[in-house]
């Protein structure tokens, strides 16, 4: 292939200009907002966003590209205290995510400030070299003042690069830290098409999606301990997909909630996951949803391959 031919992710340059890329690892205490912000600056649906704590369980990656770079942003785990196998697998990943970044990213919810969680991840900056900033996020709730003091407060703990104030839900300041992150990459190639978004596979996006719309609507019923999996993926003749997935629960008694009164709960979730595949796919889709019980799924190695998780031994 000549150089004329040559794309501009083969080349390094956009037009006469060197590109930029690196991996941007957003951590953070749960429900910090992280998911919202990737979605966000990414412009499009990567990570599900829900009520309930700890929803990503393992790292996802946002691509966006802005001026001349290319950013990936891994949407981590949130950072908890473990008691859980599958809570040890989650932060381990997080942690690990952001020692192989270029860049870190400390979210925090600017309402809650440094406490507990986010606190003890403070702390464990200290540990990690890499250049990070500091994003605090729901902005538009707090005092000024009182942003300000979170702020000094966190830089006395960590030298960030920069602090950031946003809202990852109406977009506020997200501009500012796009351009930060573009010029603050290294120079050099960019890692994935201009066109793609996220590394995920589209079936276990899909996965994903089901998930959030079986948490928002049992977030206070149903217990944190569910799986959902792509089972089938069908292309269809008329242009259409049949997706049948699976929702593995603990318990019988965890499966009589995910269905619901005359499967209202299954019915109403596959309506809603139905149609946002359909948007995100441009293409009908006829989705199947089955529970099933697995007795204690969250001990099962083969279930943490399948989220893209390491196995604690212990």
């Amino acid at each position: 292939m000549t150089e004329e031919n040559q794309t501009p992710a083969e080349t390094g340059t956009t037009g006469e200009r060197a590109t930029h890329s690196g991996f941007v690892a957003l951590i953070g205490a749960t429900n910090a907002g992280k998911s919202t912000l990737v979605n966000r600056l990414v412009g499009a649906k990567v990570s599900i966003v829900s009520h309930k704590v700890q929803t990503t369980r393992a790292i996802v990656r946002g691509i966006a590209i802005h001026d001349n770079a290319q950013i990936v942003f891994m949407d981590t785990p949130g950072i908890f205290k473990p008691r859980r196998r599958l809570d040890r697998a989650m932060v381990t990943t997080a942690w690990g995510g952001a020692k192989d970044a270029d860049v870190i990213m400390f979210l925090i919810d600017s309402e809650r400030g440094l406490k507990g969680d986010a606190e003890t991840i403070l702390e464990g900056l200290k540990e990690v070299r890499q250049p990070k900033i500091l994003v605090l996020n729901k902005v538009d709730r707090v005092k000024p003042e009182d942003l300000l003091k979170l702020a000094a407060a966190a830089n006395e703990v960590v030298t960030f690069e920069r602090t950031f104030m946003i809202s990852a839900l109406n977009g506020s300041g997200c501009e500012d830290v796009m351009n930060y992150l573009a010029a603050a990459l290294p120079e050099g190639p960019w890692y994935y098409p201009e066109d793609q978004i996220s590394d995920l596979p589209m079936r276990q996006l899909a996965a994903e999606i089901t998930r959030e719309k079986l948490f928002l609507r049992l977030h206070q019923e149903l217990p944190y301990s569910s799986h959902v999996e792509t089972e089938k993926w069908e292309e269809r003749k008329d242009g259409s997909v049949r997706i049948e997935q699976v929702i593995y629960v603990e318990r019988d008694s965890q499966k009589k909630i995910a269905l619901g009164k005359n499967g209202d709960a299954i019915k109403a979730i596959s309506m809603a996951s139905r149609k946002e595949l359909s948007e995100i796919l441009e293409q009908p889709v006829h989705l199947f949803l089955f529970v099933k019980v697995r007795e204690n799924w969250g001990d099962d190695p083969a279930r943490f391959r399948e989220m893209g998780l390491d196995f604690p031994t212990s």
